[in-house]
């Protein structure tokens, strides 16, 4: 497959801060993968598939990288404040999509979409599997919309005996009020419209 390549246009740019403080979401005028779709790079050994994410890893002070739709959220890993980071990182990536740098490798889309499939599949009964289902999609309607305007992501790992695990990406590993939305929205609505569920647990809260 072809390298996943942003248009090389004139790129417009702004930071947004999000609940975590080590992150900072950098919104473009640009699509770099289609709604729904998200990729997390905790580590530069991760990023493989991803030519940008490795150029923003060169920055010593960049921990993590999340590409979404049309945004990337940055997080530091250094006791440097945003306001002298920001301008630098928002002339890197103007530069970068603008000059028609790779984006992906290979698209995220499908090897995602074929993730999600086996983790709901992977429930020890049809009845389970209709559950996941149920979760997915109140996840993917609900609350990946309001975790992306934060600058992370939720995906479903899986569901067994009541309790759902998800991954937190992106912004939302690290946030120090992660486990709050996690148990105080997430869950409790989770819990009312799945009367099967009782808890959620998360992977990827670092904190």
């Amino acid at each position: 497959m072809a390298e996943l390549t942003a248009p090389a246009a004139p790129v417009s740019i702004y930071a947004e801060a999000s609940p975590n403080p080590e992150s900072m979401k950098f919104v473009l005028n640009t699509q770099f993968l289609s709604e729904g779709v998200s990729v997390d790079y905790p580590n530069l050994e991760a990023a493989t598939n991803s030519p940008l994410a490795q150029e923003l890893f060169n920055f010593d002070y960049v921990g993590r990288v999340f590409i979404a739709a049309n945004f990337v959220t940055i997080t530091k890993t250094t006791e440097h404040q945003w306001a002298h980071l920001i301008p630098e990182l928002r002339s890197f990536l103007k530069s970068y999509v603008e000059s028609g740098g790779p984006v992906f490798l290979v698209d995220p889309a499908a090897a995602q979409k074929a993730a999600q499939e086996v983790a709901a599949s992977g429930s020890h009964s049809e009845e389970d599997q209709q559950t996941s289902q149920k979760i997915i999609d109140l996840l993917d309607n609900y609350v990946r919309p309001a975790v992306e305007q934060d600058g992370g992501n939720i995906t479903f790992k899986s569901y067994q005996d009541g309790i759902v695990t998800v991954n937190l990406q992106g912004s939302c590993s690290g946030c120090p009020s992660a486990t709050v939305t996690l148990k105080s929205g997430i869950e409790n609505l989770l819990k009312r419209m799945v009367p099967e569920v009782k808890e959620v647990v998360a992977e990827g809260i670092t904190i």
